[in-house]
Order: C-alpha cells, then structure tokens, then sequence
C-alpha cells in the first residue's frame, strides 16, 4: 500500500532535535576567505560584552558553497574575537530552518540572531517572534548606498504590520542550466522559450538511464517550490486578488497538473524526484544525469571550480514561460533577531558588521546570490560570472515574491509546506487523479488561508 502524503501545517512544532548535531564548523585561519582586506570594523556597540560566561550563537543559512559557508563563519568569528564576545556559528541546511526554529521555539533555545527566507520571516512576525529593527535598516541602507527596490520591497512595514524585521543579504532565484552538449547533437541550439518547447527538447534529447530531461525536484524542498512558478505560468492562481480564498481549484491548474505529470510517467524526470533532498538537482546535473535544471548558482560555482568539462557543456537562460505568462521570481534571504536574543545591541552591532560591502562583495563571488544594495552590484562576479550576470539582471527585474498572487502570511506557509510539490506526489507516487489531487489541495490550501482571515 503507499504511503499517504500528510498536508501539515508549518507551525505545528516539531519533535525536539539534537540541536547540538549541527556544531558550527571550526573556525579557519584569518587568511581563508574573510581576510583583513574584507572590512574595516565596525564601532563597538556602547553597552558591555557579554560576560566570559555567555556565548552569542547564530543561525547562518548553510548554501552548496563550503566556501561561502566558511567565510561567514569566519566572519562572525573574527566579530566576536574583536569585540571580546564569545561565538557560536551553527549552520542550518535551509530546508530545515522551519524545523529546526519550530523546536527552537518550543524549548526557549533561539539563537542570538539568525538568517532566515523571507516568506519565514513573515511568518515569524506572525508569530511575534522576531525584534523590530527599523533604524537599524535605515542605518545599514544607508551604509550600502541604498537597498534595491526588490530587497526594500521585501522587507516593507507595509508587509509587516508597520515595522521592518530582517536585514536583506541577498537576492535571488533560479536560472534554467541546460546540457548544451547533449541538446545541440539533437537539433536543438537555443534555449526554449516556453515550458512546452523544454517538454519537447527534454524528451527529445534524454538517453535514460545515462540522462534525463527534466532535473526538477517534485519533492518537500524549496526546490520543489519551483512547481508553483510552473503553476503560475499556466494562468493557475494559488488564491484569489484579495489574497483570502484559495482557487487551485480551476481548468488552469488541472492543465498544469496533467502536462507535469504527463512529462512524469513518460520517464522524463530522474528516478528519485519526487524524494530529493535539497541536493538533488544538483547531483543530478553534476553526475550527467540531467538535461535541465533550475538552480540559482550552486552549481555554476561547482563547475567552475571542480568540472569546467562540464561547465564548458553549459549554457543558461532565463525561467520558460508557461501558455498564461512567463514568471522569474526574485525574494529576499535576510538576517533577523528573534525577541528573545540575549542582547539586542551586540545582535545589531553583528548584522552591520556582517553587511560590509567589501566583505558581502567577497561572499558573493563564493556564493548564489544576487546583490541586495546598490553597493553591493558592482561586485566584479556579477560581470564576470555568467550565472551572477543573471542573478544581478534577476534581482534588478526580477518579478518578486508571490507575483501574480497576493505575497501574504498564507502564500508564505502554503509554500512552506510544499503543497504544490505534495500535489504532484498525490498523482504520481499516491495514484490519485487530477480532480482529486486538485480538490484535496485546495481544500489543505483553503485550510491555511482560513488560519489567517
């Protein structure tokens, strides 16, 4: 019998974890990546430094760049080292930060400070978690040469009942990789402009089990989130204009539904998608076993620094569009401090320590991310790097958040709980149909959105 796939909601709290089992890695000499040459620090907070007792912990957001990993804690280190403060760097695999904050939340064990997705964000202020820090926001905009609009967008009281709560680091989305080595002897020398030309090339080209033509993850991670764009695309709505009512159930989203799963039992897509972790589009490009994938630039930095073979067989293009509209998200990752830190000042003293714009122009070129302040972009990775010439075209023009539905606290929690992937399973790996995939979602959907009328 299979195994039924539970709608849960995001803030039912999770099994207390071991949270010691993500120790934060140890700490690397100064010339490993941060460097002297990163930043001139920042003054020191007026109030005191922690007493040699207490241990100022941060949550950094773990990204597939050992690199980048390495230089916030390093960076964070060296804060600490300078101000007299004791750290912890633990860093959290981004498909288990609302677990691992839910439990956190539970036991009274937040860190000091934290990066977090901007849809978490929203549902963190929901929760009255998270300090206020509007003047902290003007201060560092200030410092950066101003914020872009989608990072002000994302961050905006509007949004938030009237307080600004995370300090943007960065922009973001994916961009389409496709196997131009695999695609050209095939007939096909341009990018497809259309879901429905990828569907006809990926099928075309593949040569299972060496390679398949979608590498897109149908499973509970953010990168199974990309379904919803693909949704969107097809003129699907998550919810109505208000932003209340979910309409998943329509003619548009059975039609997404249908072509998706069609392109799934035609053995277009990897064995194991629907299961991924938030590796597995990865693995599956940089094993060869994938055509297209969707990634923002984890994998550019991997081939570019492991397998140029690969890298020279690689072409990239922007997001298809659907038969409605083409659709290229950009959101914000911020830096926030939860009402609970232990002191406020060093938790701020931190986060514009962190937003230097030498240090953050170093990060990006190890990183995935697009810029989110003025002076940030002239980073020389994003003239150099022909994924973060896109990542920068992206977090300039981007269309940001939920675009075309209402960006509100239930989008937020409906994609948290990756009810548009789950969808997908339902037909796929649970056997059910279209209609009742569809009508089971929409009333999951329908249930969060209630939560918040």
């Amino acid at each position: 019998m299979r195994k039924h796939i539970s709608l849960f909601s995001t803030f039912a709290l999770m099994l207390a974890l071991l949270l010691s089992a993500c120790a934060a890695p140890a700490a690397a000499p100064a010339d490993s990546g941060s460097g002297d040459s990163a930043a001139a620090p920042t003054e020191a907070p007026a109030a005191a430094a922690a007493s040699s007792d207490d241990v100022f912990t941060y949550w950094g957001g773990l990204i597939f760049s050992d690199a980048a990993n390495q230089m916030l804690v390093d960076r964070v280190t060296q804060w600490g080292e300078e101000r007299g403060v004791k750290t912890e760097v633990v860093m959290i695999n981004q498909n288990e930060t609302v677990q691992r904050v839910s439990a956190a939340i539970e036991a009274g064990a937040m860190p000091d400070a934290l990066d977090v997705g901007r849809g978490f964000m929203l549902l963190l202020t929901q929760q009255d978690q998270l300090e206020p820090i509007d003047d902290l926001y003007n201060e560092i905009g200030d410092a950066v040469g101003g914020w872009l609009p989608a990072a002000d967008e994302a961050t905006s009281p509007d949004r938030y009942g009237g307080h600004r709560y995370g300090i943007p680091f960065s922009l973001g989305g994916n961009v389409l990789y496709r196997r131009v080595d695999v695609l050209e002897p095939a007939g096909f020398t341009e990018a497809p402009q259309t879901w429905n030309e990828l569907y006809e090339m990926a099928k075309a080209a593949q040569n299972p089990p060496e390679n398949y033509g979608m590498g897109f993850a149908l499973s509970n991670v953010g990168d199974g989130n990309l379904t919803t764009t693909m949704l969107q695309s097809w003129g699907g709505r998550v919810a109505d204009d208000e932003g209340a009512n979910c309409t998943l159930d329509s003619q548009e989203v059975r039609d997404f539904l249908t072509w998706i799963t069609t392109a799934y039992d035609e053995g277009l897509f990897p064995p194991g998608a629907t299961t991924w972790d938030g590796a597995g589009d990865n693995v599956a490009y940089q094993s060869g076993n994938a055509v297209f994938i969707a990634n923002p630039g984890s994998v550019y930095l991997y081939m570019r620094d492991e397998d140029p073979d690969l890298g020279n067989s690689t072409k990239y293009s922007a997001l298809p569009a659907g038969p409605a509209m083409r659709i290229a998200p950009v959101d914000a990752n911020v830096r926030v401090i939860p009402k609970s830190s232990g002191d406020m000042d060093l938790a701020k003293d931190l986060l514009k320590y962190l937003a230097d714009p030498e240090f953050m122009k170093e990060y990006y070129y190890n990183a995935i991310y697009g810029p989110a302040a003025a002076g940030y972009q002239d980073a020389p990775i994003f003239t150099e790097g022909p994924v973060h010439v896109g990542l920068l075209d992206l977090a300039l023009n981007g269309t940001f958040g939920a675009f075309p539905d209402v960006d509100n606290a239930a989008f937020a929690e409906y994609q948290t709980n990756f009810l548009t992937p789950r969808m997908i399973q339902r037909v796929v790996v649970d056997g059910l149909s279209v209609d009742d995939a569809v009508a089971e979602t929409q009333q999951a959907c329908q249930d969060i959105y209630d939560k918040y009328k």
